[in-house]
C-alpha cells in the first residue's frame, strides 16, 4: 500500500482565541483548527480533509482547558482533555458516572491524553462516545467569532456527519451543562475491540424528584447520520414514576427512532435491537443511581 500522506499546508500557533479568530477571518474559511489532532491528521493523510492552513490552538489550553462550577452549571473548556474529564472529581459528583463511563472507553491512553472535548464535538463523527453523552446532559456549545459569542443547542450544533454549524471564521470554546437536583446518569457502548468506535452506544440521563422523573435525556451514537437524539422517549419519561417496564419501553422508542445502516459494524436490524437493550439498560442504571 502506498504511504499516505496529507496535502501541503501552512501552520501557524494561536496566542489567544482572539487571534485564532483573527486568523480564521483572514484566511477566509481555509483553515482548520488543530487541538488533539487525532481526527483532523488521519482524515488530511486520507486526502478526506484537504485545509490551506492549520491553527494549533494547543497554546490556548491555559485559558480553555478547565472544568468548573458557574452557578448551576458546569463549564469544560473546548481545550479540556479526555484525561482531565476522565479524573475530574467535580464531574464525577455531579454527573455520576456518565462521563467517566464514556471517557474509559473512548479510544486508548494516548489518544485520552491529547484529545479534547472540544475536538469530539466539532468532528461530529456519529459514532463518537461523547457526543452522546453531551446530547443527553442537555448541553450547550459556546461558540465565538468576529461578531462575538453565540450559544447553540446540541440538535443544532451537529448538521450532519462531518458537519457543525461552526461557521468557518469561528471555533468552539466552551461546553455548558445545567445541573439538576436527583440526577443519575450512565453510558452503555457495544464495540468490536476495546477502544474502538461503538457499534452502538446509549447515553441516559434523569433527574428523579419525590419518586417522579423530572427530566431525561437519551441519545444513541452509531445509529445515524448525526448522534440521535432521542426526544420521543424523553417525553413519554418526564412525569413518571421509573420503573423497569416504563424504561423498556423507552428502549423500544430507541429502537424504532434510529436510523442504522448496514456496514461493516454490523446489520442495521442487529443495531437496532442493540440500541433498545442499551437505552433501556443506561435508564435502569441512570436510574439506580439518583435514587440512591
Amino acid at each position: 500500500m502506498a504511504m499516505q500522506t496529507p496535502a501541503p499546508c501552512d501552520y501557524s500557533r494561536a496566542t489567544s482565541v482572539d487571534d485564532a479568530i483573527g486568523q480564521l477571518q483572514a484566511l477566509g474559511g481555509n483553515a482548520r483548527i488543530l487541538a488533539g489532532g487525532h481526527s483532523l491528521i488521519p482524515m488530511m493523510k486520507l486526502r478526506l480533509s484537504n485545509p490551506g492552513h492549520l491553527i494549533d490552538i494547543n497554546p490556548l489550553e491555559p485559558e480553555l482547558n478547565y472544568i468548573r462550577q458557574q452557578g448551576n452549571e458546569i463549564h469544560i473548556g473546548a481545550m479540556t482533555r479526555h484525561r482531565n474529564i476522565l479524573e475530574s472529581d467535580l464531574l464525577a459528583r455531579t454527573f455520576p458516572h456518565i462521563f467517566a463511563e464514556a471517557e474509559a472507553v473512548l479510544a486508548d491512553p494516548v489518544v485520552r491524553n491529547r484529545g479534547t472535548i472540544g475536538g469530539s464535538l466539532c468532528q461530529s463523527d456519529p459514532a463518537e462516545d461523547l457526543s452522546g453523552v453531551v446530547v443527553a446532559l442537555k448541553g450547550i456549545a459556546v461558540v465565538r467569532g468576529p461578531d462575538g459569542e453565540r450559544t447553540i443547542d446540541m440538535d443544532e450544533f451537529h448538521v450532519g456527519p462531518y458537519m457543525t454549524a461552526v461557521q468557518s471564521t469561528e471555533m468552539l470554546t466552551e461546553v455548558r451543562f445545567p445541573i439538576q437536583a436527583g440526577h443519575g446518569s450512565a453510558h452503555e457502548k457495544v464495540e468490536r475491540r476495546a477502544g474502538d468506535f461503538a457499534i452502538v452506544a446509549a447515553s441516559a440521563a434523569l433527574s428523579i424528584q419525590g419518586g417522579t422523573i423530572r427530566s431525561a435525556g437519551v441519545a444513541c451514537s452509531a445509529v445515524g447520520p448525526t448522534t440521535m437524539h432521542i426526544k420521543r422517549a424523553e417525553e413519554m419519561l418526564i412525569g413518571k414514576a421509573p420503573s423497569e417496564q416504563l424504561f423498556a419501553q423507552a428502549g423500544e422508542m430507541a429502537k424504532a427512532d434510529v436510523e442504522p445502516s448496514n456496514d461493516g459494524r454490523g446489520p442495521a436490524d442487529y443495531k437496532r435491537h442493540v440500541a433498545g437493550v442499551l437505552t433501556t439498560r443506561a435508564l435502569s442504571r441512570a436510574a439506580a443511581t439518583a435514587l440512591r
